[in-house]
């Protein structure tokens, strides 16, 4: 009879062998020349346990079996090449082929993408849906075409919340004189000015240790973003506001995506509009169980808003509607179909 700690390591051996042998099955597809093989570098700066870290995971995986190895993925998740204000830059000089920046990122370029800046713009998820897969977003991808990207996909992250290190906030005023960190985006900023806020943009990669060393007071952000990033840690306050949109425009580069065969095109869109439909729900579920572990930890204070003080959050915001409304037409902003 052997003794347990034997039998143990040998299973453990056996059972690493059995592993190597099926990867090794696994990955006969791939024996293809360096030459023939076509790789897309895929660069994001969130991590990967968030809801757009786990989709570019997943359609890197399933581009890969579907092509049986010819186009391989690779994903760069966290910042690891590009900080989110170099991504565009990266994009355009061909160093990456694929980046998803959040719609707050490409603003400047399209300034439609401005409009899903706009607090209590909708009040659930379906309704950007409604949009981002209707006649709106057609448009925007005609304009993100027009500036040599060819748009794939709308990605969720969810709704942003507050942090704050100085009180909690419930009223626009609990915001007045804080420093908050922001994406680069001129409906955000106005916005902020709005709450009589210094907003100040940082790379996203960057927030913790402002926030941690108190060059800021606090940030809005999901769920999912403030637990992968451990933004709860070094923050007193989150206020559950869902105050404003963070989604995704995943894109390729318009050169890279010309160049591809076009069954190999049609793989990617398809395997996109997939993975877009499991992200969506994926990105909700995440969003909860994030929620979960940030109160099971309670090292922060967590406030709810009721329907009456988010009210006058919406209601401070009228301005911005309106001048949105001038900048892109009222033609533009009959296809929201807002509620009144």
């Amino acid at each position: 009879m052997l003794p347990n700690r034997v039998l143990f390591t040998a299973c453990v051996i056996i059972l690493t062998l059995l592993s190597a042998c099926s990867s090794n099955k696994a990955t006969d597809y791939e024996q293809i020349s360096e030459n023939d093989k076509i790789v897309i570098r895929f660069s994001h700066v969130v991590g990967e346990d968030t809801p757009k870290g786990q989709a570019a995971r997943l359609f890197a995986k399933l581009v890969k079996e579907r092509t049986k190895g010819k186009v391989e993925v690779q994903v760069f998740s966290n910042s690891s090449l590009y900080k989110d204000s170099e991504e565009l830059e990266a994009l355009a000089q061909g160093r990456v082929q694929m980046i998803a920046p959040a719609l707050s990122k490409l603003s400047d370029l399209v300034p439609e993408l401005g409009v899903f800046d706009l607090p209590y713009l909708y009040s659930d998820l379906d309704g950007y849906h409604k949009v981002f897969d209707g006649k709106i977003g057609s448009l925007i991808a005609d304009s993100v075409e027009s500036k040599n990207m060819v748009s794939l996909a709308f990605w969720d992250s969810g709704f942003k919340q507050f942090t704050s290190n100085l009180r909690p906030i419930r009223k626009p005023e609990d915001l007045t004189g804080s420093t908050m960190r922001i994406m680069p985006s001129s409906v955000l900023d106005q916005q902020f000015s709005l709450l009589r806020v210094n907003p100040v943009q940082i790379n996203f990669n960057d927030v913790y240790l402002a926030l941690e060393q108190g060059k800021i007071h606090g940030q809005e952000n999901t769920i999912s973003n403030i637990y992968s990033k451990r933004f709860y840690r070094v923050q007193k306050y989150m206020t559950l506001s869902d105050h404003g949109y963070l989604g995704y425009l995943v894109v390729i580069d318009k050169k890279f995506w010309n160049r591809l065969p076009v069954e190999i095109q049609k793989v990617i869109k398809e395997t996109m509009n997939e993975v877009t439909a499991w992200q969506r729900n994926q990105a909700v579920q995440i969003e909860k169980d994030k929620l979960k572990e940030i109160q099971d930890c309670r090292c922060i204070e967590i406030t709810g808003l009721t329907a009456d003080e988010k009210a006058a959050w919406r209601q401070l915001f009228r301005p911005l509607y309106q001048e949105m409304e001038q900048r892109l037409g009222s033609t533009f902003f009959s296809e929201l179909q807002l509620q009144p």
